[in-house]
């Protein structure tokens, strides 16, 4: 669906509102103090996988692109807005071995790592996090993801750009989304550090827009950026944890 200018800028500003504390910057290098190779986006993930007597089941994740996690060192920045207290966010969580970290999904070229060790990071250290997830609800099912098309539309992508001396200001950009091909595609090459990033669509649903996580920026190519979708990624991540659930 395209939408028109205004209401393009005001979904912008409530993805800010509704997801801007789901996502984290991620970088990766040679080893601690050596500059960054890499720049990315990462979000959390909230999986539902099931429910009991006592509520639903859901397995959180932080998501992000392979590409962002191959080198020997990472680190994963932490937010004010993120963790209670804010001055916790001071210093950003090092994560030597870093590709080793992940569960790596080749055949999406995205990277997942389950939080309980990061859940686990902040309570050694005396803060506790204050995130907001990308829900199942949100997630965009298999026949929303069916539904883009030829024609460009609306897309929105919410993400950690790179600034100056390391800064990494929240950014959400308006961008144009179509398939090509089997893909699902963002049309334009984004700046440094998008890459991971959730983009998210648009549907008319009852009257109103329903906005929908389509899935995750992968690595440019072609004057573009393929997306990995969110019905891939739970088919993916259902199969590589099946022995778990």
């Amino acid at each position: 669906m395209l939408l028109d200018q205004e209401t393009e800028n005001e979904i912008a500003y409530e993805l800010c509102q509704l997801l801007g504390r789901a996502i984290l910057p991620v970088s990766g290098s040679d080893g601690r103090g050596a500059a960054a190779e890499t720049y990315g986006t990462a979000f959390f993930y909230s999986e539902l996988v099931g429910a009991t007597d006592d509520g639903e089941v859901v397995h959180e994740w932080l998501l992000t692109a392979a590409a962002t996690t191959r080198t020997p060192y990472g680190e994963i920045g932490l937010r004010p807005s993120l963790t209670e207290p804010a001055e916790a966010a001071a210093e950003p969580i090092e994560l030597p071995g870093f590709a080793d970290r992940w569960l790596q999904l080749p055949e999406l070229g995205l990277a997942a790592m389950p939080t309980g060790g990061l859940h686990g990071y902040a309570e050694d250290g005396g803060w506790i996090w204050r995130t907001q997830q990308v829900t199942d609800a949100v997630a965009a099912p298999a026949d929303a993801v069916a539904r883009v098309g030829a024609e460009p539309g609306s897309a929105f992508v919410l993400a950690l750009g790179v600034g100056d001396a390391g800064a990494r200001p929240l950014e959400a950009v308006i961008e144009r989304v179509a398939r090509v091909g089997d893909e699902v595609r963002v049309t334009t090459e984004l700046p440094s550090g998008y890459v991971g990033a959730p983009v998210f669509g648009v549907e008319a649903a009852d009257g109103e827009l329903s906005l929908r996580c389509l899935g995750l920026l992968l690595p440019p190519d072609g004057g573009g950026h393929p997306v990995a979708t969110f019905d891939r990624i739970r088919s993916a991540l259902a199969a590589a944890t099946a022995g778990h659930r």
